[in-house]
């Protein structure tokens, strides 16, 4: 069964940008699809389980931005 969130990135503000993103967070064990919507913030989590938010925001701080609170 797969596993979905959503969350709320900041500090995007091109394409490369949500290629950083969906690079650092798609390596994240599990995780089948990385959708970001760049105007919005918004990225979209799939995982075959429940990925902590602990690992998203590792992520996401790897390729330099952070998620809003």
């Amino acid at each position: 069964m797969a596993e979905t969130t959503t969350y709320t990135v900041t500090g995007m503000t091109c394409e490369h940008c949500v290629r950083s993103v969906t690079e650092e967070v798609g390596a994240i064990e599990g995780v089948t699809d990385v959708a970001v919507d760049l105007p919005t913030g918004k990225v979209t989590v799939t995982s075959t389980r429940e990925i902590g938010a602990e690992h998203v925001r590792a992520a996401v701080e790897e390729a330099g931005y952070e998620l809003a609170a």
